[in-house]
């Protein structure tokens, strides 16, 4: 199981003078899909490959998007090519190259973009429609800071508190954490709700918990890739 989200975009071409109830519809995906999950760029190589294809039957445009998430608006990262027309079946090397100024202290978060545009779609004939989907694929882009080891259960470094009915995790290591939103407080069974699947290096994210003693959180962690693992149960300090 990923944890990158899709987004679709329905393109609808119909002939003049179509009556709604009449009207044959044809649906078609197109879509440009990465062959990773993730995109990991090592500070030391400065920069990473991913290959992309065209799972379509018609040719395609592909767009890439870099974007910052709303905690870290550094631009860090340039893509190259940004746009390339992919044939059907085809697929196309994209390059993701770093370009910081100073060097990388933790690990960096970046989301990607892969949009493919159908092109060239045989018009419509009359008494049809046809709808064209365009798919995106949205993937996480993960800077790792030259000379810092792979940390392959980064979770379990994380620090839980519980004061009154606030519930704190804190992430005092140098690697992006990946994790289910929801989490489980033990032996209470009591729950809490998380505003978002990752916790940056050094941040601290404060929510609502159920009053109640408890000593234990249950969270359902994620590697680096976005696959989940077994349930972990971390102590929570007071």
């Amino acid at each position: 199981m990923t944890m990158f989200s899709a987004f679709v975009r329905p393109l609808i071409h119909a002939g003049a003078g179509l009556f709604p109830l009449l009207m044959t519809v044809y649906a078609q995906a197109d879509g440009m899909v990465p062959n990773t999950s993730v995109v990991i760029i090592n500070e030391a190589d400065g920069e990473a490959s991913v290959t992309v294809t065209n799972t379509d039957t018609t040719l395609a445009l592909m767009h890439v998007t870099l974007e910052n998430i709303a905690e870290d608006p550094e631009s860090l990262v340039f893509v190259t090519p940004p746009l390339a027309r992919v044939e059907a079946s085809k697929t196309q090397l994209v390059r993701f190259i770093l370009q910081s100024e100073k060097p990388l202290l933790t690990q960096r978060l970046k989301r990607v973009i892969f949009e493919g545009i159908p092109q060239g779609k045989p018009a419509a004939e009359a008494g049809q429609a046809r709808v064209g989907v365009t798919v995106r694929q949205n993937l996480p882009v993960i800077l790792h800071p030259k000379g810092l080891a792979p940390n392959r259960t980064p979770w379990t470094d994380l620090q839980w508190s519980l004061n009154g009915d606030q519930l704190t995790v804190r992430n005092d290591t140098p690697y992006v954490v990946r994790l289910g939103q929801q989490v489980h407080l033990l032996p209470s069974a009591g729950s809490a709700m998380l505003p978002k699947t990752y916790v940056l290096p050094g941040e601290h994210i404060s929510v609502s918990a159920p009053a109640g003693a408890a000593t234990h959180v249950r969270f359902q962690p994620a590697t680096v890739y976005g696959f989940a693992v077994p349930l972990y149960d971390a102590p929570i300090s007071s």
